[in-house]
Order: structure tokens, then C-alpha cells, then sequence
């Protein structure tokens, strides 16, 4: 089951053009990710405390199928595609919530993150124990 946030546009998040700067998407997926891992009791500042290690991105894939522009309401979605030793690769949407035709995708990603040592920054295994939590 996918994990539902919701963001509303507001003009930092628009470009000269008046529809959301195709970046701020990363900016929203991140949120979306942050309020996915601590719904499931996985604050990162805690985990970087109690483990030593943080998540970071090292891959991002984003499509753009359509515009959101001033006010617009989105959801942004994060569910847990696929997992492996020291990475997970999360899979979110953007939809803008028009009650009138109903969600439509404006952009989706493909976002790989590394678990790695706080310290050194070099990739490390992550903890089975947090594996668990996120299956």
C-alpha cells in the first residue's frame, strides 16, 4: 500500500512561468519519503544516533507528464519497490487532488537511496532490524 502525503503549491514553489519548477518535485518526493519512513516509527535524525548510519539518495529517475501551478493541492505517494543490502528503491508520485476529475499523475520517480556510514559516508549493509521494519 502506497504511502499518501499531501503538499500544497505555493509561489517559492513556481517558476517565472507560474507552474512548479520541475526540481521542487525532488523537494516534494523527499518530504513524502521523511513523513513514509517515520510512519512506520523511523525518524533519520534517531537512526543516525542509534546506528551510526543515514540514508542519502544516489539515484533519481523523474518523469513529467503534466504541470502543477499555484494552489494546487498534491498527493505524493512513496511505497517500498524493491530492496536489497546496503540500498532500497522507492517508487512516488505526484498526483494534484481536482475533485472534479479526480487524481492525475503529474510525475513519478524512481528514487534509490544508499544506507551509508554517518562517519566515512561509504556504503554500508543495512540493518536487518530496519529491513523489518520496512517490509
Amino acid at each position: 500500500m502506497d504511502f499518501a502525503f499531501p503538499i500544497r503549491i505555493y509561489w517559492e514553489d513556481t517558476d517565472a512561468g507560474g507552474i512548479v519548477f520541475y526540481a521542487n518535485y525532488l523537494k516534494f518526493f523527499e518530504r513524502a519519503r521523511t513523513e513514509w519512513l517515520r510512519s512506520l516509527g523511523l525518524e533519520q535524525q534517531k537512526l543516525r544516533e542509534q546506528t551510526g548510519g543515514m540514508f542519502v539518495v544516489t539515484q533519481a529517475q523523474v518523469d513529467y507528464h503534466r504541470p502543477a501551478r499555484l494552489d494546487d493541492q498534491l498527493l505524493v505517494t512513496a511505497r517500498l519497490q524493491a530492496s536489497g543490502r546496503a540500498s532500497l528503491t522507492i517508487r512516488q508520485q505526484a498526483f494534484l487532488q481536482s475533485p472534479a476529475d479526480g487524481p492525475q499523475l503529474l510525475s513519478e520517480a524512481s528514487i534509490r537511496i544508499g544506507w551509508v556510514d554517518g562517519a566515512s559516508m561509504r556504503p554500508v549493509r543495512i540493518p536487518i532490524s530496519l529491513l523489518e521494519q520496512l517490509s
